[in-house]
């Protein structure tokens, strides 16, 4: 699964999981989060795609990282689970 956090700072973060709830506690309470995400706390889940194996999400979550900011954005207020095709 391919999932983007919104950060305190209001800068997105774009990560792959098998267990979104778990990961996202894990930004928001342990060292197991992400450097990134540990100077940035709280962070909130506002995008996922499910994808039926890591090489897929592992293409999504690249093709997002390519996207300027305002895509990313239109991403997440289009409330569509999943819109590239991997």
């Amino acid at each position: 699964m391919v999932y983007m956090v919104r950060c305190n700072d209001d800068s997105l973060y774009t990560g792959i999981t098998t267990d979104t709830m778990r990961r996202l506690a894990e930004h928001n309470g342990t060292a197991r989060g992400a450097r990134y995400t540990r100077a940035r706390r709280p962070v909130t889940l506002v995008y996922t795609c499910a994808c039926p194996d890591r090489s897929s999400a592992s293409r999504h979550e690249w093709q997002i990282k390519q996207m300027c900011r305002a895509s990313k954005e239109t991403l997440i207020a289009s409330r569509h689970p999943c819109l590239a095709k991997v």
